[in-house]
């Protein structure tokens, strides 16, 4: 597995990958690795014969200093995970390589940030949507791989994706859990034994939604699983919702759409956790 951490590297081997008529896959990352990024590795592996996978911690998106000034960093560990998953090639910019002569534009987000995610971290996705397409300038994919588990962040990106136009495919994969239901998360290794057993409760919570979704009126639904967030009393809500499947626009009833969204942002411990799961009539 190649390891290049310059623009102009990276921009060569695609073009390489190009010459040589094969299509390239691109997992954007920022580091500390689990079996969900991985996993993204292995998909895009199964449609491109080349797969690059970027690590940048993107210091745009984070809010809140002290989560960017702790956020887990692990990149020689990293690079064997991806090397033993199939990845072709590792992109580790630093900072000043990413954001040379860069001037950041204001996206038109389509109000698409006003819920959920947007209130609670304000300029957090102007800053995902920046970076996203800075890595997408210099390694120029067929086809990126983002996972469901950022629900929000995929359906901004493929809206920005269709209003401006990228040339690259914005493909949603399925949320890797836990055998307990938790899902994977960078974040997650900053749990102590404890919290981490607690935090499993957004998933029940979720699954206690999904459970009676379609047959209750969408506040019951939602009812039952705050019910299931109120056994670990411990655990600070930021929200709680469902959601249209496409808009993300809060319910307060089904309608006549067959699919909906539930999610959730709580605090365990020291990290801010998010999950959630798609309603099905």
């Amino acid at each position: 597995m190649d390891f290049v951490t310059q623009p102009p590297d990276i921009a060569e081997w695609t073009a390489n990958a190009r010459r040589n008529g094969g299509t390239t896959g691109f997992v954007p990352t920022m580091g500390a690795l689990h079996e969900g990024h991985l996993d993204l590795i292995r998909r895009a592996k199964a449609f491109h014969p080349a797969v690059a996978c970027s690590i940048f911690v993107n210091p745009l998106q984070f809010n809140n200093p002290e989560d960017l000034k702790h956020y887990p960093r692990q990149l020689e560990q990293d690079r064997e995970l991806l090397k033993a998953a199939g990845c072709d090639v590792l992109f580790a910019p630093e900072k000043e390589a990413i954001f040379a002569d860069f001037t950041p534009t204001k996206y038109d987000l389509g109000g698409l940030d006003a819920h959920w995610e947007g209130p609670s971290r304000p300029g957090h996705f102007q800053g995902v949507v920046n970076v996203v397409e800075r890595l997408f300038h210099f390694v120029r994919p067929d086809e990126a791989f983002f996972g469901e588990k950022d629900r929000q962040q995929l359906t901004l990106l493929r809206h920005i994706a269709r209003t401006v136009r990228w040339p690259e495919r914005v493909t949603g994969c399925p949320t890797v859990r836990a055998e307990d239901g938790l899902a994977l998360s960078s974040r997650n290794a900053r749990l102590n034994t404890e919290e981490r057993s607690r935090a499993t409760v957004l998933y029940r919570a979720l699954r206690a939604v999904a459970a009676v979704a379609y047959k209750s009126s969408v506040d019951d639904s939602l009812r039952a699983g705050q019910v299931e967030m109120a056994s670990e009393p411990t655990i600070s809500v930021d929200y709680f919702g469902i959601a249209d499947h496409d808009t993300l626009e809060p319910l307060s009833e089904w309608g006549e759409r067959d699919k909906a969204v539930a999610l959730i942002a709580a605090q365990v411990g020291p990290v801010r956790l998010i999950d959630n799961i798609t309603l099905l009539r």
